[in-house]
């Protein structure tokens, strides 16, 4: 799918969580909370800088969902986007998350 700007978005609906995790690049390891995640991918805030750029293989630890694997669509101020690989077992691991655990996290807007 894609936009009116031709760029490439994400196909599934984003629902709003905040799983602690860690996210592994070669010898590169963040400490990341998820901030969304959908059935094809999720976007992680990170703890530190991560130099891994778009297209690069990454793994995921969580203790909720337990280990995926995907790649880098994104990463910029502090964020990064990654889409599930779809040969991997993440898709079937996310879906269980979805089905056991997931509670949508609302804002909590202070006055």
């Amino acid at each position: 799918m894609s936009n009116n700007l031709g760029m490439d978005v994400r196909k599934s609906p984003r629902s709003r969580c905040r799983l602690d995790s860690k996210i592994h690049y070669f010898q590169q390891q963040a400490d990341a909370r998820v901030i969304n995640i959908s059935r094809t991918g999720l976007a992680l805030e990170l703890a530190t800088k991560l130099t891994a750029a778009a297209g690069s293989q990454v793994t995921i630890e969580n203790e909720d969902i337990g280990h995926l694997e995907g790649v880098v669509r994104w990463n910029y101020g502090g964020r990064i986007g990654i889409m599930f690989r779809p040969n991997s077992n993440s898709i079937a691991k996310v879906a269980a998350y979805f089905r056991n655990y997931h509670q949508e996290v609302r804002p909590v807007l202070r006055g």
